[in-house]
């Protein structure tokens, strides 16, 4: 680490330590030697992942929590004026951000794959972990969903060569980290709390770039392409279209929603590639995670061989359960335009109706891409929209599920609860459809309530 302050300590505090990457950043520093607290507002798997571990767990926010700890870390999640953190200033004890801190730990490797992207981040992640893995390159991973890759985890610890994160852009926190390798899926406007328009995340990108040494940027995107165009280091360019970018997919087919293509580099025919995933959209993650494995020494038949065997992360158009007829998957997706790559998709299963329950997530962002939603919705046989999960946010803007259906229009239906929600489904669904829980709140639970109702 190059901060003297985390270099010298020996107790970590961790304030929110059951997010996902709050969670993985503590059994990092518990691995690495450090004495670690942690505090969250309630328990969870990934709090109890924790325990085990040697960390030493507070349930709800206090004072006192902080005291005797050498540094805090905190989530972007908490409050400036959490009681912990007003504490910590009391007692002169540096905090640093889960950004700033991921920064200082990923120095020890000395190759650092960085996958930033408004959509695509941590299935990109997925996939290159997993290739790295499958060609014995042992990395260590710090991803924003639990992977089949990593073992049912979000984390894994390896050796010393090789770090691979998802670099997330909400708040600049990449700004934080100093990627070798720095990955960019596309860029769109998105986390419009903090992004005031879309030249203001291209900047953010870009800004992103500055300590790498390649670039592997989506070449069917303008604005990652904007983001990278005075770019000084190595440019590697990704593309289901253009086929004279450095890595190109050719022949594209969807067989029962698996994809096929053939792998091409620099223009000459490579490899055979199949993915058992959905979607043109994830074709396009795999060719950024053969790039990016291809700069650390994995042969592209290697990699192209490892995908086949892809398992997925979790809430990537995850299949939840199939009953009565009645197939059930549950996806992420929480922008209008993952919204559309992900019902893309699923047209290719083959379904007959395409039943969508979204959860809206924070206001801002449904009320500043309101008619993207509308248009990426639509898109779907029917709609089912409860209410908006509000996240960090209240509401000032006025916006709501109800308004969001109306506009949608007949194919589209609001409903309060969760337990509403599946009680209508196991009512209305019919053999051949496919239902698809959406969004990036808690709406996966409709699935379990789901699977109780068809079961009576």
């Amino acid at each position: 680490m190059r901060n003297e302050i985390l270099q010298n300590a020996k107790k970590l505090h961790f304030v929110g330590i059951g997010g996902i990457s709050m969670s993985s950043l503590a059994l990092l520093a518990r691995r690495a030697g450090y004495l670690v607290s942690g505090s969250d507002r309630s328990d969870s798997a990934l709090v109890e992942e924790c325990r085990k571990a040697g960390c030493k767990i507070t349930l709800g926010h206090f004072a006192e929590s902080v005291e005797g700890a050498d540094a805090v870390i905190y989530t972007a999640a908490v409050s400036l004026d959490s009681p912990e953190l007003k504490r910590a200033s009391e007692l002169s004890i540096p905090c640093f951000s889960r950004a700033e801190f991921l920064g200082e730990v990923m120095l020890a490797y000395p190759c650092r794959i960085g996958v930033s992207g408004t959509h695509g981040k941590t299935t990109t992640t997925s996939m290159t972990a997993h290739i790295l893995i499958d060609n014995q390159k042992d990395p260590t991973v710090a991803n924003g969903a639990v992977s089949a890759a990593l073992g049912g985890s979000a984390l894994r610890v390896g050796g010393e060569d090789f770090f691979v994160y998802e670099a997330c852009e909400y708040k600049a926190s990449f700004h934080s980290f100093f990627p070798t390798v720095a990955i960019i899926t596309n860029v769109e406007l998105d986390h419009t709390d903090y992004y005031t328009s879309l030249a203001h995340i291209t900047d953010s990108f870009r800004t992103s770039l500055k300590d790498a040494e390649v670039a592997i940027v989506n070449g069917d995107d303008e604005n990652a392409l904007e983001a990278a165009s005075d770019f000084s280091g190595r440019l590697i360019r990704f593309s289901l279209k253009d086929e004279t970018a450095d890595y190109f997919a050719k022949d594209i087919a969807f067989v029962d929603g698996r994809g096929r293509f053939t792998l091409c580099q620099n223009g000459r025919e490579v490899s055979e590639v199949s993915l058992p995933m959905i979607g043109h959209f994830n074709i396009a993650n795999a060719l950024a995670a053969i790039a990016a494995t291809s700069c650390c020494g994995v042969s592209l038949a290697g990699a192209a061989e490892s995908l086949k065997s892809f398992g997925g992360a979790a809430r990537r158009f995850e299949f939840k359960f199939k009953q009565n007829g009645i197939t059930v998957f549950d996806d992420y997706a929480h922008h209008p335009s993952e919204i559309a790559a992900t019902l893309a998709g699923a047209k290719h299963t083959g379904a007959k109706r395409i039943i969508t329950v979204f959860q809206p997530h924070t206001y801002s962002r449904t009320h500043d891409l309101f008619d993207g939603f509308v248009g990426a919705l639509s898109a779907s046989d029917v709609v089912i929209l409860p209410d908006i999960y509000a996240a960090r946010e209240t509401d000032t803007l006025g916006v709501s599920s109800e308004k969001l259906a109306n506009a949608i229009g007949e194919k589209a239906m609001y409903m309060k609860s969760f337990e509403e929600i599946a009680a209508y489904l196991a009512k209305e669904a019919r053999e051949g459809d496919l239902i698809l829980t959406m969004g990036a709140g808690d709406v996966y639970k409709i699935g379990n309530l789901l699977k109780e109702a068809l079961a009576k």
